[in-house]
């Protein structure tokens, strides 16, 4: 086991004073088998108002923030430590029954995982499919495992990591045309990739640990982090990092699921003004860590 610790400060800036609508942060880690909450701990300046707890439809935590004073800047810090344990998933155990693909979910579980099979984005030439499509071998039973795999190491070996400064996620068939995207991006492209085979996946959002940053092949870094989790029968749900090519949850920490990119935005809100009154805004994580004695 593996005590992490993040440190997520994100500071917007304006050119005079503004008043501030509700924020909204998911930060806090989903508690589980393979993660344990240790600490959590909020700071804002100006200070807020209010600040209350929600669990969304996912069941994610969400702290949302009142501020009550207009100012010139508004910064929010986080703090987590939780207990990580790693899971290496180079040997699934899978359901004989979905050993190889196809396969079909338990008529039971179907009606649960039926919106995150569901494809949410148009696709009018199929291209999206077209390029899942490969991963799959002509006229006989394809091995489960081995498709996800490779469909997720492909993302990461074929296409190009490029930080982008727009907000938001682009499209699958963006991403496909031009090669190249963000985490979030790689993410909801094995997303959509794996629903156009019928197969139950949905967005993750949370963090990465990057042993050293300087010269380090793990990308994602310095800010939050993206991948996707596949439900495969007798796995349950599996972590897939496109991005990095992980399969499990080695150095991921897991903050929120959701169907769609917005719907696991880390923090948003709003305030009181016009563009111009914007002055920009900056983002640092820092993942550290340490190993526990037992």
């Amino acid at each position: 086991m593996t005590i992490f610790s993040v440190r997520h400060v994100t500071e917007y800036r304006y050119n005079r004073p503004v008043h501030f609508g509700e924020h909204r942060l998911m930060f806090r880690p989903r508690d589980s088998y393979d993660q344990r909450l240790l600490d959590a701990t909020l700071i804002c300046d100006p200070d807020p108002q209010q600040i209350r707890w929600i669990q969304d439809v996912f069941g994610n935590c969400v702290a949302i923030v009142d501020i009550a004073r207009p100012s010139t800047s508004l910064r929010f810090e986080t703090w987590i430590t939780i207990d990580h344990t790693p899971q290496v998933a180079l040997d699934l155990e899978i359901d004989e029954a979905a050993a190889t693909y196809p396969f079909s979910y338990d008529p039971e579980e179907e009606p649960d995982l039926e919106r995150v099979i569901q494809r949410h984005y148009p696709d009018q030439s199929d291209e999206v499919a077209k390029w899942a499509s490969q991963f799959v071998a002509l006229g006989m039973p394809t091995p489960t495992g081995q498709l996800l795999m490779t469909m997720c190491c492909a993302i990461q070996e074929s296409f190009s990591y490029a930080r982008r400064h727009e907000a938001g996620t682009q499209t699958p068939q963006t991403t496909l045309s031009s090669r190249k995207g963000t985490c979030r991006d790689f993410a909801l492209l094995m997303v959509e990739a794996c629903r156009s085979l019928g197969i139950a996946a949905r967005f993750v959002t949370g963090y990465v640990y990057v042993a050293d940053r300087d010269g380090s092949t793990t990308r994602g870094g310095g800010s939050t982090h993206a991948w996707c989790q596949v439900y495969i029968p007798g796995a349950g749900w599996v972590e897939f990092d496109p991005t990095n090519g992980i399969v499990g949850n080695r150095d991921l920490i897991r903050v929120g699921v959701a169907r769609d990119p917005r719907q696991a935005v880390p923090l948003y809100g709003s305030y009181d003004g016009g563009p111009t009154d914007f002055a920009g805004m900056s983002v640092q994580v820092n993942v550290t860590t340490r190993p526990t004695d037992h």
